[in-house]
């Protein structure tokens, strides 16, 4: 699994006259970062990893906001037809995003939206699955912190912010790093609706790259790992709440 990442870290220090040198070098004799002031040069590319960046920071906060809040609603409020809703809610699940890219675009023209960050990010501020998750999570919160809070005077706002999400942590960062990569990984929205190569993100930055210079793979490889190197940083840092958060929030009815 690592093979291919030391591959493509391999390549983007070659040169282009040892690229295709026979054998292959995995260990380049004459290393060179060539490759990566290329790539600023052929391209705003500085500017498509800025880009990458807000859009991804913007979304996981709303994603981890919004889904908490649902979940915690559903999970500890109790009102008629929640469990319905909740249903509701997680069916969006099983409807492709190919099937609404059409509309959310037509939406995003007409807004005076496109090749802007605002569209990139408006259709990823809410998360279904961030609200099972959280919901899950918060089935097997004690009640006593809730009254413990209620007595002390705080009301349902300061008891989620100050109790609930607190002892949620574990779901925000599982849930936290998966939004991360999925905000950080999108291709398919950002390629409809940023054509502009000021607000290209990263994948599309890279994919416009490999159809332009289809020989100079020390380039292409040179990107991917800029777009590589964030989200193990990331998970590096993250990870062991990962595995508490998904054990602990499934253990709920």
């Amino acid at each position: 699994m690592v093979f291919p990442f030391v591959w493509s870290f391999s390549t983007s220090l070659q040169t282009t006259e040892t690229l295709l040198h026979v054998p292959p070098q995995l260990i380049p004799k004459s290393p060179s970062l060539d490759a990566y002031r290329e790539l600023m040069e052929v391209m705003p590319f500085a500017r498509m990893v800025i880009n990458s960046t807000i859009v991804t920071v913007v979304v996981v906060v709303l994603q981890v906001v919004t889904s908490a809040l649902a979940g915690y609603g559903i999970a500890r409020f109790r009102f008629r037809g929640r469990h319905a809703l909740l249903l509701l809610y997680l069916g969006t699940m099983m409807v492709p995003f190919q099937v609404t890219i059409v509309p959310l675009f037509i939406g995003m023209s007409r807004l005076g939206w496109l090749n802007t960050l605002h569209a990139l990010i408006l259709p990823m501020v809410a998360s279904a699955f961030g609200v099972f998750l959280f919901r899950q999570y918060f089935m097997q919160m004690p009640r006593e912190l809730e009254e413990a809070a209620a007595l002390d005077g705080a009301g349902p706002w300061r008891t989620f912010w100050s109790v609930a999400f607190p002892y949620a942590r574990p779901a925000a960062a599982t849930f936290g790093i998966l939004a991360f990569m999925a905000a950080w990984n999108s291709f398919l929205w950002p390629l409809f609706v940023a054509r502009d190569e000021s607000s290209m993100t990263l994948p599309v930055g890279l994919a416009s790259l490999h159809g332009r210079y289809q020989t100079d793979w020390n380039l292409v490889m040179a990107g991917s790992v800029i777009a590589v190197v964030p989200v193990i940083i990331v998970f590096a840092v993250i990870q062991r709440h990962i595995s508490a958060g998904l054990l602990l929030g499934g253990v709920a009815k």
